[in-house]
């Protein structure tokens, strides 16, 4: 095999293309993984958690003949999203699936096989990212809409659609489902080169934990070294809960100076981008000493 081969221009889109193929192949390999592992069986708990409180919150109200008000109950949801599923259900969800990328592989003692392929590790690195991205939004993705599926059941269709097409109800909808994507990708690319870089997963989870809970509490240009600044910048109106400005609920809730729509997706794709390219520059150097991990 020549090592000059790759240097004649006609063959950069062949490469390209193989690159594809290799990525493809990648998805398909790993997805039984990602989807399918008594490993991260604790994911999906934490993902359709809020699917059971709010459908049982429905049931109740149906079973006592009780109209609920739509209003309020997009209000509590909006609290629920940003504090418990996209702080802790998303965030921790990531961990489980992304540090496994490599990780997982180091401890069952089979990343070897994927290093013996002929294959770029910066090919390996996208490849399981993106099958890792692909679980996250399906996984997330589905607990968001079956959360506005068990508020909505309880409500007749005249308020529903009131809601959904004269509200901005299917624009806030839309919105959640995009926040929820963008914090796969945020958290993704934070625990995939976080699982590159550490043998204990424990030490990054904690730091990034304490780092995000502060953000609030940062100067504004730290602020923007954080995923949840740009996802607090993105959810549909803020948490409009009634909280002192001064209190530390209200600063983990709220944006002191949220950036606008673009700057925040345009924002956390760049930070997104950069740690996978550190991931890939840190996969050429990876070596596997199974007798270490």
């Amino acid at each position: 095999m020549s090592s000059k081969g790759t240097s004649g221009a006609g063959e950069t889109p062949a490469l390209q293309n193989l690159w594809r193929a290799q990525i493809v192949a990648i998805l398909r390999l790993e997805m039984k993984k990602r989807f399918l592992t008594r490993r991260g069986f604790w994911v999906y708990f934490l993902a359709f958690a809020p699917v059971l409180i709010f459908a049982f919150h429905s049931l109740l109200e149906l079973s006592h003949g009780v109209t609920g008000d739509l209003g309020e109950d997009m209000h509590v949801f909006a609290a629920v999203f940003q504090f418990f599923f996209i702080r802790l259900a998303v965030f921790f969800g990531c961990v489980g699936i992304f540090v496994n990328l490599f990780r997982g592989e180091m401890v069952e003692k089979s990343l070897h096989y994927y290093l013996l392929a002929p294959l770029r590790r910066e090919v390996l690195v996208v490849g399981k990212f993106l099958s890792g991205l692909l679980a996250a939004a399906v996984i997330f993705g589905s607990s968001a809409l079956l959360q506005f599926a068990a508020i909505f059941s309880s409500f007749r269709s005249i308020a529903l659609r009131e809601y959904l097409f004269h509200a901005h109800g299917a624009q806030q909808v839309a919105a959640y489902l995009g926040v929820t994507l963008l914090a796969c990708v945020g958290y993704g690319s934070v625990f995939l080169i976080a699982g590159l870089l550490f043998r204990n997963p424990l030490i990054p989870t904690v730091i990034v934990l304490v780092w995000e809970a502060a953000s609030g509490l940062l100067p504004a240009l730290l602020q923007k070294l954080s995923v949840i600044f740009y996802l607090k910048s993105l959810c549909p109106g803020g948490i409009s809960i009634d909280l002192d400005r001064g209190s530390l609920l209200a600063l983990i809730a709220v944006n002191p100076t949220p950036a606008s729509p673009p700057t925040a997706i345009l924002g956390l794709l760049l930070v997104s981008a950069f740690l996978l390219a550190l991931a890939c520059v840190q996969a050429r150097g990876l070596q596997i000493d199974y007798g270490t991990e």
